[in-house]
Parts: structure tokens; C-alpha cells; sequence
């Protein structure tokens, strides 16, 4: 889904990169035409991008407040307050199976750190990503404000 929400929005891009030079562009295009809500749209890909990147901001930050947290539960939470309320019963459904297959915390932190990285230094990078990816969400959920 991301992916092609990702490449819905390039190929839009791409095709007069002069007019639809940032994606507030893409979106009053779409606004205006009234085909900001149609499933196809660059509108759609938007919102989702921006809401699996609140999934995102979620999860990290379940990890900073503690980075031994069982992931199986930071991850429901994560996207029951991100993404459940977008999802009707199938997703949610389908979000319940692919919570068995989340690893747990042991190997979900080995993953993130570098080799001789050690907890302290991870939870800084985390806390640094966190801090990047809050503002940031914070124009993502602004431009979605006044565009749709």
C-alpha cells in the first residue's frame, strides 16, 4: 500500500514536475477537480502516507518511554490510536493476524542498532528521529487540513 501510495504520487509528480512541483499542489489539483476523495487518488495516497508515518511516530515513541516494551502490545497500540479508526473490520481484521508475526523486542532492537551500537545510543537516535518526524507530521496533518 505504501509503495504505491509512494508511487501514485511520483508519477503525478513527474508528469509536469513544473505545476506539481510539492504535494499541496498535487492536492488543490485534485481539490479543484473534485477527485481528492476517489480511491485512485494522490489525495488518498496522502492521508494514508501520512497516517502509517503516525503508526510510525507511535511505535518509536512506545520504544522511548521504554525500550524493553513486549512489541506485540506497542504495536496494537500503535495502530489502534493511528490507524484502526481509518480501517473497517477486514484491515482491522487482517492487523490482528499480522500482529502474531511481529518479533519480539529482543529482535526488533537488535535490528534497529548498528553492531556496536548500545541501548543508550539507540534510544538517542530514536528520540532524534522522533523529534524530526513530529513537526513534520505536524504540516503533513496541516496541508491535509486545508487541502481535502
Amino acid at each position: 500500500m505504501l509503495s504505491f501510495s509512494k508511487y501514485r504520487l511520483e508519477k503525478l509528480h513527474e508528469s509536469d514536475p513544473s505545476l506539481y512541483s510539492n504535494v499541496v499542489e498535487i492536492l488543490k489539483k485534485e481539490a479543484t477537480e473534485g477527485s481528492a476523495r476517489k480511491v485512485a487518488s494522490c489525495s488518498r495516497a496522502f492521508v494514508w502516507l501520512t497516517r502509517s508515518l503516525d503508526f510510525t511516530l507511535a511505535l518509536l515513541q512506545s520504544l522511548l518511554k521504554d525500550i524493553g516494551v513486549n512489541m506485540e502490545q506497542a504495536v496494537e497500540e500503535a495502530y489502534n490510536i493511528s490507524l484502526k479508526p481509518w480501517h473497517g473490520w477486514i484491515s482491522s481484521a487482517a492487523c490482528k493476524v499480522g500482529l502474531k508475526l511481529v518479533p519480539d523486542n529482543k529482535t526488533f532492537v537488535r535490528i534497529l542498532m548498528t553492531k556496536d551500537e548500545d541501548h543508550d545510543t539507540l534510544k538517542e537516535e530514536i528520540q532524534t528521529l522522533v523529534s524530526l518526524l513530529t513537526p513534520l507530521l505536524e504540516d503533513l496533518h496541516s496541508i491535509l487540513a486545508s487541502s481535502i
